[in-house]
């Protein structure tokens, strides 16, 4: 029937261990003795459950460790747990058993972890097993003997065998998985461990590939022996790479799931994981990579460890990912560069390797939407919108859109095909056989805004593809006074504001579909949304290109109202820019001119002139020359104006130089700049200082005796006469001195004649030595 039972109480639970259980043992009568021994616990009626559950237990223990049962098990297990699990169980698979690991045995397991490194190989991976289970994780977690050894082992032995830490690292993997026990892996500092075997095997494999190159290139020739000798050293690389990226993997998944907490994240990051995990790019196995790059996809929504991977060149590194057949590889990889996508150089580094004839080629796949969102991304630098014609992109994308029967197009598609259109060629591309016919079709047929926006894109090019709208002038002006849809309205409003046409009758246009009383309404301040009235104002700029239509709009008072919105709208640079090139094409032509210098509009312009947004200062400056070009009186005020500005920049200039002269006049003299009579008894320094009247230069060769003045005499008679070039050198001749009067009597500092005879002047010799 067995060994006696033991029991041992746990809060509300009692736990009860049966010291053996096997399939002679007869369950009925443990079932008794186990209610016997919990009574007050379990009910007498409940036998039928218990007899259940040790039938269970009886057979999981029989259940052999390779046999299709316990493999089903571990399967539905797995499916509980966090997909991660699965990710794990090539190296867990590989490390078969000749015995059964039983919970019961845990002790004599312990025991094993004291002796030597074969003996601590089978224990380790008899304890990991166990760990597999989820059921014995929580008994593991108690037994805080087991776990002090395992670190202790892990911590002295690592080194020695990959073996031995891969198995001490799966056991607390397995741990790791739920958030209750990562407390106690941080506890014995697993993470550092692990990231310092990490550290040490990313070396090592550095160290092999090397010598595996040396003798790589040793085989160069006919030298059988050194052939043999590769061969040998590959199989045996191979063998160590493939138990290395098994520790590695279990590894990267340990800190992983410790990295769900933010702050040990941020310890991982100080520690340079991120320089670990590009390093792991190079490696070859799948499972290490796809672990990898999503431990790289998680880090990289930070900006820190974004700067970080741009530095290692970690596009290069994943762009040789790309394409693969491994599909979560793939899908990880893709996501990884989007997260990097948004960076400006990252995406310029992503056109530099090549990956955008690789993204294209992936559109049409299941990961359309993650590619299509790299792509639109890509597609928002306009030095890149060009790279896009030398792929198939174009074709696919409009394909995609005029072959899709659904009313609404993924968002990700619709926006890359708005930037492609804003680049010429891209546009030329869209608009070849029937691309534009269709384009507008599937726009008014569902009413699609996002649609009309990639038309009025395509419209806004000038040359052949701009002429292909004259067809529909008239579908998009009916649609301007029919369609409910304001925001297609907007759209349709910009593609006949883009249309600027010699060979089209604007006046005729506007008559026959009724726009002019509708534009009139609606350039009311207030009338209609901003967006709305401002792509009105773009329309009319476009029509008074026409002279005809421009008097005619005129007439009907559109300057009266476009000088309004002005008005209201003057604290609004767009609107200001827009208006004032309205009015820089009315001023084109005498009629409309005259219209405009009866407003106010030439008053505003006058303010304007000198803008700080450049774009309205362009555009009010080149109104203003034709009006002064075509209006003596209105030339006069403009030139007036210019001076006006000019001349008060010029004071406001001069006055602050001024101010910062009066700031650095005095220097930083400690005397200050002024001293009142009462100091100057108290300042006996003041009279000790040479420098007060001459520079330092000659303080030790000329010697000043009165009031400090010299006279031409002695420069004269002293300097020129004995050493002539010194007048020469200083850009004066004797002529000069013999001839001015002012050096007849000496000055004083203030440029007054001194009235007392002057003083003598003592010249040092070393004076006329340096001359």
């Amino acid at each position: 029937m067995g060994d006696p039972i033991l029991g041992d109480k746990k809060e509300c639970q009692k736990i009860i261990r049966l010291k053996s259980l096997n399939s002679t043992t007869n369950v009925s009568a443990l079932a008794r003795e186990v209610i016997e021994k919990c009574k007050g616990l379990i009910h007498p009626a409940k036998i039928g459950e218990v007899e259940q559950l040790l039938y269970y237990l009886q057979n999981r223990r029989e259940t052999p460790p390779g046999s299709a049962q316990n493999k089903d098990n571990d399967l539905k297990r797995s499916e509980l747990t966090d997909s991660r699990t699965r990710e794990d169980s090539d190296y867990s698979e590989d490390s078969t058993l000749k015995e059964a690991a039983h919970i019961t045995d845990l002790d004599s397991y312990i025991e094993l972890l004291y002796e030597d490194i074969p003996e601590k190989i089978k224990g380790t991976t008899l304890i990991m097993h166990l760990a597999r289970n989820p059921d014995n994780l929580e008994e593991l977690v108690t037994n805080e003997m087991l776990l002090g050894a395992l670190a202790r082992v892990l911590r002295e032995d690592w080194k020695k065998s990959t073996e031995l830490a891969t198995n001490i690292m799966f056991t607390f993997l397995c741990l790791s998985r739920f958030s209750q026990f990562q407390a106690i892996i941080s506890h014995f500092k697993v993470g550092t461990l692990c990231m310092a075997a990490i550290e040490h095997e990313l070396k090592r494999h550095d160290l092999w590939r090397d010598e595996l190159l040396k003798k790589r290139k040793m085989t160069e020739g006919d030298n059988q022996l050194a052939k043999r000798e590769y061969e040998k050293s590959l199989i045996k690389y191979q063998s160590l790479v493939s138990k290395q990226e098994q520790l590695l993997r279990v590894s990267f998944n340990i800190l992983s799931n410790l990295g769900e907490d933010i702050k040990v994240e941020m310890k991982m990051v100080n520690k340079n994981v991120v320089g670990m995990l590009v390093k792991a790019l190079e490696r070859d196995g799948v499972e290490l990579l796809t672990l990898v790059v999503q431990m790289l996809r998680k880090l990289s929504v930070f900006v820190e460890n974004k700067c970080q991977m741009a530095d290692l060149n970690v596009v290069e590194k994943v762009s040789k990912l790309i394409p693969c057949d491994h599909p979560e590889l793939l899908d990880r990889s893709l996501r990884l560069l989007l997260n990097l996508s948004f960076d400006t150089d990252l995406r310029g580094k992503m056109i530099k390797v090549g990956l955008l004839p690789k993204l294209v080629g992936l559109i049409s796949s299941k990961h359309k939407t993650v590619v299509l969102s790299i792509l639109y991304h890509v597609s928002m630098d306009d030095r890149c919108k060009s790279m896009f014609t030398y792929t198939d992109c174009v074709p696919i994308v409009i394909s995609m859109l005029i072959e899709s029967a659904e009313e609404h197009l993924d968002i990700e598609l619709m926006a890359l095909c708005i930037n492609l259109a804003a680049n010429k060629r891209n546009a030329q591309l869209m608009c070849e056989g029937e691309g534009l016919r269709l384009l507008m079709q599937r726009a008014f047929k569902f009413k699609d805004c996002l649609m009309m926006k990639v038309v009025r894109n395509v419209s806004q090019h000038d040359g052949p593809t701009r002429n292909l709208f004259v067809e529909y002038v008239s579908d998009l002006a009916n649609a301007v006074v029919r369609c409910d849809s304001e925001d297609f309205v907007i759209e349709v409003l910009g593609t006949l504001g883009n249309l600027v046409i010699s060979d089209l009758d604007y006046e005729l246009l506007l008559q026959e579909y009724s726009m002019v009383p509708w534009l009139r309404e609606r350039l009311k301040p207030g009338a209609a949304d901003d967006d709305l009235i401002l792509e009105c104002v773009l329309l009319v700029s476009t029509c008074c290109s026409d002279e005809q239509c421009a008097i005619m709009l005129a007439r009907e008072g559109f300057v009266t109202s476009l000088v309004d919105l002005l008005h209201a709208k003057q604290e609004d640079d767009e609107f200001v820019c827009q208006l004032m090139h309205c009015c820089y094409r009315f001023v084109h032509h005498t009629f409309t001119r005259e219209c405009v210098l009866k407003t106010h509009a030439p008053d505003y312009m006058l303010d304007l002139m000198f803008d700080a947004n450049t774009s309205i200062s362009s555009v009010v400056n080149d109104t203003l020359d034709i009006i002064a070009e075509h209006d003596a009186a209105w030339a006069k005020k403009i030139q007036s104006e210019k001076f006006r500005h000019h001349n008060e920049n010029w004071l406001d200039m001069v006055d602050s130089r001024q101010a910062d002269d009066s700031n650095d006049l005095y220097g930083e003299d400690p005397m200050g700049p002024f001293l009142r009579g009462d100091e100057l008894l108290d300042r006996p320094d003041l009279f000790e200082r040479p420098d007060l009247f001459y520079g330092d230069g000659f303080r030790d060769t000329v010697i000043l005796q009165g009031d400090g003045d010299m006279s031409p005499d002695y420069i004269m008679d002293d300097l020129g006469n004995s050493n002539p070039e010194f007048l020469t050198q200083h850009g004066l001749s004797r002529y000069e001195f013999d001839t001015l009067e002012n050096y007849d009597r000496p000055v004083n500092p203030f440029g007054r004649a001194v009235t007392a005879p002057a003083h003598a002047v003592n010249v040092d010799t070393n004076f006329r030595d340096r001359f």
